[in-house]
C-alpha cells in the first residue's frame, strides 16, 4: 500500500500543479480568441449569404405563426392543408418583398436623379450655413465639399441597390426551403437532443425568440410606417421635389435604432436647404421633424413595445456597432433581433446567465417560467 505523500512532496508539487492549471487557461483562452477571429472571418467573407439567411429566418418567423393559424382554420368539415397554407404564404412574402424592392429601387432612382440636379449647387448651399464663421471658414467648406466625388458616391449606391434585388431572391427561396422543412422540425428536434425534455425546452426557447422578435418588429412596423408618412406630409408641405423619397426613406432608416431617426432627420433638413436655400425653412422643418421623431420614438414607441424588448439601451448600442462594422447598413437593422435572441438564449444558459443579466434592461432577463407560460413577448 502506498504511503501518502509528505507536507514536503506535496509543497514541490503545488507549483508543477499551479504550472499546468495556468497553462490550460492560457491555452483555452487563445483558443476562443484563435475561434473568434475565424467566425469574424467567415461573418464578413460570407456576409451576402449571411445577411440573406438572417432576413429569410425573420421573414419565417413572421409569417410562422400566421400560416399555423391558417392551418387550423376549417370551413365546416373541410380544413385547408398545411401544404396549401405553404404554398400561399411563400406566394404572399415573394409578392410583398419584390414590391417592397420595387418601392425602394425606384426611390433610390428618384434620389439619384435629383442628387444628379442639386449636385452644382449642393457646394455653396452647404458653405453658406458657415457664413456666420466668416469668409474663409466658408469657402474653406466650399472648396471640401466641392471635392466631394458624388458621381463615384452615387456609382457605388447603385450598385448596392442592384445587389438588393439579388438578395431579395435568394431570401424568397430560403423562405420556400423553410416553410418546406417546418413541419419537420420538432422531430428534428427531438432526435437532435435524444431527450423529449430537453427538446422542448429548447423549441420553448425558440419559441420566445420568434414571439418577441416577432412583437418588435410589428410595433417598429408601425410607428416607422406612421412616421414615414407624416414626414411625408411635411415634404409635401414644403414643396420639397424628394418627398416621396424622404417618406420611404424616413421609413427604413428608423429601423436602425437610436441613430436612425437621427440621420432620417437631418436628411431630411439637407435636402430642404439644398433645395430651397432659405434657412428660415429649413430649421421649421428640421423642428417639425425632430418633433415628430422624438414623439413617435421616445413616447408612442415605448408605450407600444412595453416590456417586450428588454435589451438595455447600451446593448443595443453595441450590437449596433459591432453589426456595422461586420455587416454594413444590413447589420445594423439586424442588431436588434440578434441583439433579443442572444439575450434569451443567455438567460436560459446557467453560466451565460450573468451576460443576459448585463444586457438586460433593468437587469431581470426573461425566466423559464416567463418561457412556459409564454409571457416572454406580451407586453406589461
Amino acid at each position: 500500500m502506498n504511503a501518502p505523500p509528505t507536507r514536503s512532496e506535496r509543497r514541490d508539487t503545488e507549483p508543477a500543479r499551479k504550472a499546468l492549471t495556468d497553462r490550460g487557461a492560457l491555452q483555452t483562452g487563445a483558443l476562443v480568441i484563435i475561434a473568434f477571429a475565424v467566425v469574424l472571418f467567415l461573418l464578413v467573407q460570407a456576409q451576402f449569404l449571411l445577411i440573406s439567411l438572417a432576413t429569410a429566418i425573420v421573414v419565417f418567423s413572421l409569417t410562422s405563426d400566421a400560416i399555423n393559424f391558417i392551418a387550423r382554420f376549417r370551413l365546416g368539415p373541410v380544413g385547408i392543408p398545411n401544404w396549401l397554407a405553404s404554398i400561399a404564404a411563400v406566394a404572399l412574402i415573394s409578392a410583398i418583398l419584390l414590391t417592397l424592392t420595387s418601392i425602394i429601387l425606384s426611390q433610390v432612382n428618384t434620389v439619384l436623379t435629383t442628387t444628379l440636379t442639386y449636385a452644382e449647387s449642393a457646394p455653396s448651399a452647404i458653405a453658406a450655413l458657415f457664413s456666420f464663421l466668416g469668409p474663409d471658414i466658408q469657402t474653406a467648406v466650399f472648396d471640401a465639399v466641392r471635392t466631394v466625388d458624388v458621381s463615384g458616391y452615387l456609382r457605388s449606391i447603385a450598385g448596392q441597390a442592384g445587389n438588393l434585388m439579388q438578395g431579395t431572391v435568394l431570401v424568397i427561396l430560403f423562405v420556400g426551403f423553410l416553410f418546406g422543412e417546418r413541419i419537420w422540425f420538432s422531430t428534428k428536434l427531438t432526435n437532435f437532443f435524444g431527450d423529449e425534455a430537453q427538446a422542448e425546452r429548447v423549441g420553448r426557447i425558440m419559441g420566445s425568440i420568434i414571439h418577441r422578435v416577432n412583437y418588435y418588429l410589428l410595433v417598429k412596423t408601425f410607428v416607422s410606417a406612421v412616421t414615414g408618412v407624416m414626414v411625408y406630409f411635411v415634404a409635401k408641405l414644403f414643396a420639397l421635389d424628394l418627398a416621396g423619397a424622404l417618406g420611404v426613406i424616413t421609413f427604413i432608416l428608423n429601423y436602425i435604432p437610436n441613430i436612425g431617426s437621427i440621420v432620417a432627420t437631418v436628411l431630411v433638413a439637407l435636402v430642404t436647404y439644398v433645395q430651397l436655400a432659405d434657412p428660415t425653412a429649413t430649421i421649421a422643418i428640421f423642428a417639425v421633424v425632430g418633433v415628430i421623431q422624438f414623439l413617435n420614438g421616445n413616447v408612442i414607441d415605448p408605450i407600444l413595445m412595453g416590456r417586450a424588448l428588454r435589451v438595455s439601451t447600451f446593448g443595443i448600442i453595441i450590437s449596433l456597432a459591432f453589426w456595422g462594422a461586420v455587416w454594413g447598413i444590413p447589420g445594423m437593422f439586424l442588431s436588434v433581433p440578434i441583439m433579443v435572441a442572444l439575450l434569451i438564449v443567455c438567460s436560459h444558459v446557467p453560466g451565460l446567465r450573468p451576460i443576459a443579466i448585463l444586457l438586460s434592461r433593468e437587469g431581470l432577463p426573461e425566466t423559464e417560467a416567463e418561457t412556459r407560460a409564454g409571457t416572454g413577448a406580451a407586453p406589461r
